[in-house]
This record gives C-alpha cells, structure tokens and sequence, in this order.
C-alpha cells in the first residue's frame, strides 16, 4: 500500500514542481526551457530528487546554480499547493535521458540508412 501512496507523491511533485519551475525569475535561468521529468520523494517525505531537463545551449554550471537557489522558492510554491504532512527539501538533479535517447536514436537512423545503402548498392 505505501508503494502506491509514494508513487502518488512522486507524481504530485513532479507535476506541481514543473508548473512552479516556470515561475522562477533567475537571470540564470532565462531563455532555457526546463523540463521536469520526474521526482523521487523519500519515504519519510523529508527530501525530495526533481529530475529535469533542458532544451537548447545552456551552461550547466549556471543553471545548475540557478535551480540551487530557487530550491527554497519551489519548496514553499509545493508547500502552499500540496497538502502533505511535511514539505521535502528539495533537490534538483540533471536527466541526462533525454539526450541519450536522442543519441541513440540518430545511431540507429545512421545505421539504417547505411543498410539501406548497402542494399542499394548490392542491387547493381
């Protein structure tokens, strides 16, 4: 039954901390579009992962301190909306997923086009 409940709250926050991390006004943060794509709360709801990731050239230094210092601004955002017995600590951690999935998909199309050129090429 508790795997069920926490997997509720992880979709919760999730969901709640990717309408928050829009609101952010950080100099560091603007021009990039973040995507938050999953959270990991701890049982005792004490501490909370957000994973997330970023679409177009970004300095991951910059955003990664950006997003540190926003922490508390998303903590108390996910405080007010969620009714949750304590607000986890939040932390922010890049989802490199993402761009291994697009990797891997432009391997894949490179190899299908070679084998369709070799096809091709075996033909004559």
């Amino acid at each position: 039954m508790a795997k069920y409940r926490r997997g509720r709250i992880n979709d919760a926050v999730a969901a709640e901390a990717a309408v928050i991390v829009r609101d952010i006004k950080d100099p560091r943060l603007d021009g990039v579009m973040i995507t938050v794509t999953g959270a990991d709360v701890t049982p005792d709801l004490k501490y909370a992962k957000i994973f997330y990731s970023v679409m177009g050239e970004f300095d991951q230094k910059e955003l990664s301190r950006g997003l540190r210092s926003a922490a508390s601004f998303v903590r108390s955002r996910l405080a007010q909306s969620l009714n949750l017995r304590q607000t986890p600590e939040i932390t922010f951690v890049y989802d490199e997923s993402v761009e291994r999935g697009a990797h891997i998909s432009e391997l894949l199309h490179s190899v299908a086009s070679d084998l369709h050129d070799d096809n091709e090429d075996g033909d004559e």
